[in-house]
């Protein structure tokens, strides 16, 4: 049997350059897939590609050296068409087309999840990327269960697959659902036996032990890790190797990822990204919870780096 595939996932306003950049350089993902562009009506400049995967300037990878897929997000079939070449054009190795967003704005201007509701227009958006970009260049699908409701997830699934998509990443939970446990890890499963091109699972993924019933109950044996990926920088490691994660291997990470984002920001913004990363490690670490009480009032980032450089003890 194949090894099993890890991604990175795409986590709007989550997992930008600097985080993307963090989690591979400790976690020997295959892949990641960058936040979505979001393509409406226009062809979009380069800068703009460029602001949401930095990484196309650097050729397509993070520092780590791991590959980096471009993702766009829209309803329009030639224009999103038009926009995959040009994405191809400044060097993404991959296309993924997003179907699976679930926040209002996007939904409201007939974007991400809200399009599961019309499988014929998935399957035109995928169809028209497929046909426009050089067969070398991968184009995926990532999507949740359904928009409202999953009654439709097959079809979808199936539109994809007709569409020429190599593979499909599903996320178990619908619109609706948003990210309230659980995913619906068994729905997943459905879906992979209704296609033959490869399903990735994702969705609630915090831990091996998750992991390994996703596989059981989705029957995927690749995953994308989102949130989880987050809340523990080292659970790629942990599921490729079993070996487990000591509080003492976050701080490193804290550390350099603090270094890089110093001076992309305010002071205040730079010491909320912290912050904002303290409060996913605190579901596993209570030392994170420490930390995090010890620096919430701090505003300059350069205040934050005694705190994170020494060990935070957690009151008996």
């Amino acid at each position: 049997m194949r090894a099993m595939k890890l991604i990175l996932a795409p986590m709007e306003g989550l997992a930008d350059f600097w985080v993307r950049q963090a989690l591979t350089d400790v976690g020997d993902y295959d892949w990641c897939v960058s936040e979505f562009v979001r393509v409406s009506g226009q062809l979009l400049p380069p800068r703009v590609f460029y602001r949401w995967c930095p990484e196309l300037k650097h050729g397509a990878r993070t520092r780590a050296g791991i590959p980096v897929h471009l993702q766009l997000l829209g309803s329009d079939p030639v224009c999103m068409a038009e926009n995959a070449v040009r994405a191809v054009e400044l060097g993404a190795p991959a296309i993924d087309l997003n179907f699976g967003c679930p926040a209002k704005t996007v939904n409201r201007h007939r974007g991400g999840a809200v399009l599961l509701d019309e499988p014929e227009l998935v399957h035109a958006v995928t169809a028209a990327v497929r046909r426009a970009v050089p067969a070398a260049i991968t184009v995926s699908v990532k999507m949740r269960l359904g928009n409202e409701e999953d009654h439709l997830a097959i079809e979808n699934a199936r539109a994809v697959e007709s569409a020429g998509a190599a593979w499909l990443t599903v996320h178990g939970r619908t619109k609706r659902q948003g990210y309230r446990p659980p995913a619906w890890w068994d729905r997943i499963g459905q879906l992979r036996e209704a296609v033959s091109i490869p399903v990735i699972a994702n969705g609630e993924i915090w831990t091996p032990e998750d992991a390994r019933r996703c596989q059981a109950e989705s029957g995927c044996q690749d995953l994308m890790l989102g949130r989880g990926a987050v809340a523990n920088p080292w659970l790629v490691r942990a599921l490729r190797t079993g070996r487990p994660t000591h509080w003492q291997e976050i701080l490193p990470v804290l550390q350099a990822f603090l270094a890089d984002v110093t001076g992309t920001g305010t002071d205040a913004q730079v010491a909320g990204r912290v912050k904002q990363w303290l409060s996913y490690l605190r579901r596993r670490w209570p030392e994170a919870g420490v930390l995090l009480e010890q620096v919430k009032r701090i505003q300059s980032p350069a205040a934050m780096v005694p705190y994170l450089s020494q060990q935070s003890e957690v009151p008996a």
